[in-house]
């Protein structure tokens, strides 16, 4: 149990770093206003309709950070720093947001799939760790529940896994479109670039923590059940 520990202290300071670092760069960011003088929402709006999309609403949601694309509702969801700000960060954002949006209404297999896991995830979430800790507690008579938490785990591990690509996908049209559409400079394309990329590395880190806790769940496994 010790080694899990390690394991879950050096994640979480690994992430706490690069969480605290992307709210320092969307703070600095936020401060620099686009060429254009485009509200996040406007962003949104005009990257929406470049791609010939126009069944999609964008709408202002409570909290910091909070900025997502719902594919059920077909909404893509700025906060309300985002949505009425007319700064390099917005617009990283809210463009960000309807890349994923663009993935939807071109069917992009990583989101596909992503979606298609949800329910499933959701599910492993809510039980992975009372059937875990149960399966540890009971290891020695009882191994089998272990080995269903593991594949529990592994689902949520899974889906961290192919939310990389869809991420670094969705930003990428991002600056491309951001470009292409001269919403940002040469000054502010950079500035763009790195709020998005160092928003790409708190995925890496979720991913590659919950992987490092699935071999250790493993092991352990393998461990107990020879006893």
């Amino acid at each position: 149990m010790f080694i899990g520990y390690i394991i879950f202290g050096v994640f979480a300071l690994i992430s706490w770093l690069i969480s605290s670092n992307m709210k320092s760069k969307f703070e600095r960011y936020s401060r620099i206003p686009i060429p254009r003088g485009m509200t996040g929402k406007e962003v949104a709006q005009k990257m929406l309709r470049d791609n010939g999309i126009f069944d999609v609403q964008v709408i202002s949601t409570n909290g910091h950070l909070t900025d997502h694309y719902n594919p059920a509702t077909k909404t893509v969801n700025l906060s309300e720093n985002v949505y009425s700000s007319c700064s390099v960060a917005a617009a990283a954002i809210a463009a960000h947001e309807c890349g994923h949006a663009v993935q939807h209404a071109y069917a992009y297999a990583p989101l596909t799939l992503r979606s298609k896991l949800v329910p499933v995830v959701s599910f492993a979430s809510n039980w992975v760790q009372w059937v875990l800790l149960a399966g540890i507690l009971m290891i020695k008579v009882f191994p089998e529940l272990m080995l269903f938490g593991i594949v529990l785990f592994a689902a949520t591990t899974l889906f961290s896994f192919i939310t990389l690509p869809v991420e670094i996908n969705a930003s990428s049209r991002a600056l491309a479109w951001l470009e292409s559409a001269a919403i940002t400079n040469y000054e502010t394309h950079d500035q763009a670039k790195d709020a998005l990329k160092t928003a790409a590395y708190t995925y890496v880190v979720a991913a590659l923590g919950s992987l490092a806790t699935l071999i250790y769940y493993v092991l352990l496994f393998m461990g107990g059940s020879r006893r």
